[in-house]
Formats: C-alpha cells, sequence, structure tokens
C-alpha cells in the first residue's frame, strides 16, 4: 500500500524537465551525426525528390472506346468460303473498356426444336431405356432427357433428349485456331482522362499525332510508344505469351494505361504509358477450364415458318483497358507537413544517442549523473528554516 501512494506521490508532485548535457565523445557525436545525415537523405531524398511530397495529388478519371480493324478468309468442308470481318468476330459490337476478339469456335449449323440422342460420354450411354431417367436434366446436358435409349451411331446408343438438334460436340477445340489470321488485326484504343481537382484534361491521341501518322503506324515500344492503334499480336508477344497459342482457347489481355503527370511542368511531359500483361490465370500444374469462351446463337426461319437456329461456340482474346495515374502539383500545405514531419524525426537522432549513452556504455552511470539532476522543493525547505 506505501509503495503505490509512493508512486502516486511522485506521479502527482514530480515534474522533469529536460537537461542540455554536452558530451564530447567520437563515438557518440559520429552516430549522432550519422543518424541525422540518414534521416536528411530520407526527407530529402525520398519525399521531397522522389515521392513529391511538397505536392498536392489527385488521381485519373477515364474514359475509353476501342475500334478493331482487319479481315481473313476462310474455306473449311463445313462453311465453305467465307469473308470475316470486324461485325462477325467482335462479339458484342461495343462493352464498356473491353473488347472480345473471336479467334477460334465450334459451330453447330441448322438446330431445330425436336428430339435426338445425346453426345456419349459415362453418364449418357446407354444399353436399353432402363439406363435413362426421363425428365433428368445435368448441368452438362444439352437437353432434357426423355427416358428412351436411342442410336447414336451404328454400334453406340445413349439417353434421348429434347433439345436443339443436332445437340453440340464441342469436345475436340480447333488447332490451329480458325481465325488465326486475327493475329495481324489491330485495335484503336482512344482514352480520354481528367484530374478534377486540377482542372486537367488530356487525351492519348497527342497533339502532335496526325491524321496521316494514324492510319499508317502501329505501337512499338521504341519506335512508336505513343501510336494507340495495337496489333494483337504484338499486345500478346509483349505479354510474353505465344498468339497462335492463345487464340486456340482464348483468354483475357490487360492493356495498361498509366497517366503519370507532373503539372509543375508543361502538359507535353504529361504522357501515356502503356504495358501488357495476361490477366487470367495460366497454371500449367492448375490448368483445369482453361482460357475464355462462350455460346451465342443466330435465329432464322424458312418458307415454312420452320425456326431453326446456328449455335457458336466462340473462343477468343478479352481485351480490358485499365487505366490508372495519378497528378501532382505543388501546394503549401502538404509541403509544411512533411517539413515538420522532418524536423520532428529528426528528435530520433537524439533519443538513440540518449539509449546508448545511458544504458549500453562502460561510463553510462557517469553520464546518467550529469544527465539527471534532483531538486527538491524550495519553497517547502524555506518553509522549514523559518520555523526553526
Amino acid at each position: 500500500m506505501a509503495g503505490c501512494c509512493a508512486v502516486l506521490y511522485a506521479f502527482l508532485f514530480e515534474y522533469d524537465t529536460p537537461r542540455i548535457v554536452l558530451i564530447r565523445s567520437r563515438k557518440v557525436g559520429l552516430m549522432n551525426r550519422m543518424v541525422q545525415l540518414l534521416i536528411l537523405a530520407y526527407v530529402i531524398g525520398w519525399v521531397f525528390v522522389w515521392e513529391k511530397g511538397y505536392q498536392e495529388t489527385d488521381s485519373v478519371v477515364s474514359s475509353v472506346t476501342t475500334k478493331a480493324k482487319g479481315v481473313t478468309m476462310t474455306n473449311t468442308s463445313k462453311l465453305g468460303f467465307r469473308i470475316w470481318d470486324v461485325a462477325d468476330y467482335v462479339i458484342p459490337a461495343q462493352e464498356e473498356n473491353s473488347l472480345f476478339i473471336m479467334t477460334n469456335l465450334i459451330i453447330t449449323m441448322n438446330q431445330t426444336q425436336g428430339l435426338c440422342p445425346e453426345i456419349p460420354d459415362k453418364t449418357t450411354t446407354c444399353k436399353s431405356d432402363a439406363n435413362c431417367a426421363a425428365g433428368s436434366s445435368g448441368t452438362h446436358s444439352n437437353g432434357v432427357a426423355t427416358g428412351r435409349c436411342v442410336p447414336f451411331n451404328e454400334t453406340l446408343k445413349t439417353c434421348e433428349v429434347a433439345a436443339w438438334c443436332p445437340v453440340e460436340d464441342d469436345a475436340q477445340v480447333p488447332k490451329p485456331a480458325f481465325l488465326k489470321a486475327a493475329e495481324n488485326f489491330t485495335l484503336l484504343v482512344k482514352n480520354n482522362i481528367w484530374y478534377p481537382k486540377f482542372n486537367f484534361s488530356k487525351r492519348n491521341i497527342l497533339p502532335n499525332i496526325t491524321t496521316a501518322y494514324l492510319k499508317t503506324c502501329t505501337y512499338d515500344a521504341k519506335t512508336d510508344p505513343f501510336c494507340p492503334i495495337f496489333r494483337l499480336g504484338t499486345i500478346v508477344a509483349n505479354a510474353g505469351h505465344n498468339f497462335q497459342d492463345m487464340a486456340v482457347e482464348g483468354g483475357i489481355m490487360g492493356i495498361q494505361i498509366k497517366w503519370d503527370c507532373n503539372l509543375d511542368r508543361a502538359a507535353s511531359h504529361c504522357l501515356p504509358r502503356y504495358s501488357f500483361r495476361r490477366l487470367d490465370t495460366r497454371d500449367v500444374d492448375h490448368n483445369v477450364s482453361p482460357g475464355y469462351n462462350f455460346r451465342f446463337a443466330k435465329y432464322y426461319k424458312d418458307q415454312t415458318g420452320a425456326e431453326y437456329r446456328t449455335l457458336i461456340k466462340a473462343y477468343g482474346i478479352r481485351f480490358d483497358i485499365i487505366v490508372f495515374g495519378k497528378a501532382g502539383k505543388f501546394d503549401i500545405i502538404p509541403t509544411m507537413i512533411n517539413v515538420g514531419s522532418g524536423l520532428a524525426l529528426l528528435g530520433v537522432a537524439t533519443v538513440l544517442c540518449d539509449v546508448i549513452v545511458l544504458y549500453c556504455m562502460k561510463k553510462r552511470y557517469y553520464y546518467r549523473e550529469k544527465k539527471y539532476k534532483y531538486v527538491e522543493d524550495y519553497e517547502q525547505g524555506l518553509g522549514s528554516e523559518v520555523d526553526q
């Protein structure tokens, strides 16, 4: 109890004030200057020069539009001679900040609603009607089972389904890709950016780019780094992948546009920087359901009013345009805040030196006596002398 009272007494009725002690020591003095030098290097080099701590910053607001160009030709037994243009392989025609280019497909033509045998697998092959459950429709089924076992070909029977017939067979993906010429298609990316805090706007088609130049240029990191027209094969190659391999099963590519602008300089120095990377995971050891694909159909009717459709399972590359960046401009408030923080950090040198001098050095008790001086209450001492 007495110990607690003593602690409380010391807390309430004692006051400590800093005392300046000049210690002439090469080790301590050198260490103090080294720590101060490191703090100054951090504040000046990192905070002000590298991070531009004297600037107010703002994040980019962006809009993107895209336009693909390219024509190719195919000649197959199923489709015959056919020309493919933008309206055929860009699906859908307009997307927000992205574009899908079809590079491969599985096509099932002239489907009608009716009854037909299911594609054979371990769940659909059968020997009799007893092997087929009527009304069932699995996740991967092409229709609703009728409960009948019907011939799929001369040697195999499968369960019958009510579906769009004939059902799609997507077991084999075409190799090489059906539209392998898409490697040479081009993509025009138009990007407008705005920094609302500074009311600064710009676009990636720079003021010095002319119409004639735009019709002939293609992006190259060394020779044409600011051309907004990209060859699809170049995009994939710059991301470290092979276009023809990616075209077979599809994938997702990111076109990154970075706008880092120092608005203390002329607006002409605010330029876009392009980079590319594949966004969908491609792990050789864990490659279940790779690539990118979806289905769509084209419907039509014959002269008798019967409805038909052509089902297309489209494989391709989706290009996502990702815009990011920040702008900075001098402002007195962040400047003063960072200057004040830097001055406060200089106190760390004093604290560190005090710890070493008072607790680590051989003469720590001697330095401690010089550092601390205990003074009794003068008024209480004076009062007791008068009473005597």
